[in-house]
C-alpha cells in the first residue's frame, strides 16, 4: 500500500478539530497537574521555550502568564490553527508568545542551541515511527547544554463500552496498516513503551517518566469533558479508518452511535492514561 502524503489522521483545517484540540489543551493541562507539574523541570524567567505541533497554542498561551518574561514560540504545519493562535496572543495583548507555520518531521529554522525547553504533546496522530528519532535529533540540535526536551503521548483509554473498543482496534488496525504505529500487532499504538528508549537513543541524559491517569467514568469530574473530547475524534477519524479500508463507513458510523450510547450508560467505566517522558541535553 502506497504511503499517504499527509500523514494527519484527522482534518486539521477542519472547524470542529480545532475547537476539539482547544478543549483538550485545557484538559489535559488540568489532569495532568498543570503546566509543567513534573519535580526536576525548571524554567529560568527568560527562558526560551518552543512547542512542536502547537496546535491552538493553549499550552505556550497559559505558560506566557507564569513567565511574561520568557520568549515562548510554538510551530505547526496548518496556517488556519496558526493564525487562529497569533490572534489569541494578540487579543490577550501578549508580546512575548509568538507562532510559526513549520513542519516538525522536517528541519526547523531555528540556530543551535535557540532553547532551553521544548515540549511536545501527543504528536502520534501523524508521526511515523521512521520520524522519531530526526525529530528527537533535531532537538538535541535546538536545546541549549542543560536544556529539557518534554514529551507526552497516550494510549487508547479502556472503557467497559464494546463498541468503544472495537472502534478503537479499528483505529490502532488502521495506524498499523498506514504504518504511523510502533505496535507489531496493531491492537495498540505502542509509543508509550517505546518514547523512553527513544529519548535514551537520541543522547538525551537524566531521563524520567511520568504517568497520568485520567478516569472519565460516568459521575466523575473529567467524564464529561473527555466524552465530548472522544466523541468528536470518534467522528473525525472515520474517514482515515475507511480509507485504510480497516471498516466500511457504513460499519463506522453504525459503531459510533452505539459507542456513543454505550459511552452514556449510567454503569460506564473508563480510563485514559498518559506518559510524560523528559531528558536533559548533555553539557
Amino acid at each position: 500500500m502506497t504511503e499517504p502524503d499527509n500523514t494527519y489522521v484527522i482534518d486539521t483545517e477542519h472547524a470542529a478539530e480545532l475547537a476539539r484540540l482547544m478543549q483538550q489543551d485545557r484538559l489535559l493541562t488540568e489532569a495532568m497537574g498543570g503546566l509543567l507539574p513534573e519535580e526536576g523541570i525548571s524554567l529560568h524567567e527568560m527562558g526560551r521555550v518552543l512547542d512542536l505541533a502547537c496546535g491552538p497554542g493553549g499550552w505556550l498561551l497559559e505558560l506566557t502568564f507564569c513567565f511574561p518574561r520568557a520568549t515562548l514560540l510554538g510551530v505547526d504545519l496548518s496556517p488556519a490553527v496558526v493564525e487562529y493562535a497569533t490572534a489569541q496572543a494578540r487579543s490577550r495583548g501578549l508580546q512575548n508568545v509568538h507562532f510559526q507555520v513549520m513542519d516538525v518531521m522536517e528541519p526547523l529554522a531555528f540556530e543551535d542551541g535557540s532553547f532551553d525547553l521544548i515540549n511536545g504533546r501527543l504528536l502520534l496522530g501523524f508521526m511515523r515511527p521512521a520520524a522519531w528519532p530526526r525529530l528527537l535529533a533535531e532537538c538535541r540540535r535546538l536545546l541549549t547544554p542543560g536544556g529539557i526536551i518534554r514529551l507526552t503521548e497516550m494510549e487508547l483509554p479502556l472503557t467497559t463500552s464494546p463498541a468503544y473498543e472495537r472502534f478503537g482496534g479499528y483505529l490502532t488496525a488502521a495506524l498499523q496498516r498506514a504504518r504511523q504505529s510502533f505496535s507489531m500487532d496493531g491492537r495498540h499504538f505502542s509509543i508509550t513503551p517505546v518514547l523512553p528508549r527513544l529519548v535514551r537513543q537520541a543522547g538525551f541524559t537524566d531521563v524520567h517518566l511520568r504517568a497520568t491517569a485520567i478516569e472519565w467514568s460516568t459521575g466523575t469530574k473529567a467524564r464529561y469533558p473527555v466524552f465530548k473530547d472522544h466523541f468528536i475524534a470518534m467522528a473525525l477519524l472515520q474517514p482515515f479508518i475507511a480509507k485504510m479500508q480497516v471498516a466500511t463507513k457504513e460499519e463506522l458510523e453504525q459503531l459510533y452511535q452505539q459507542a456513543v450510547a454505550e459511552m452514556q450508560r449510567e454503569d460506564f467505566c473508563a480510563v485514559w492514561t498518559l506518559l510524560t517522558v523528559w531528558g536533559r541535553q548533555p553539557g
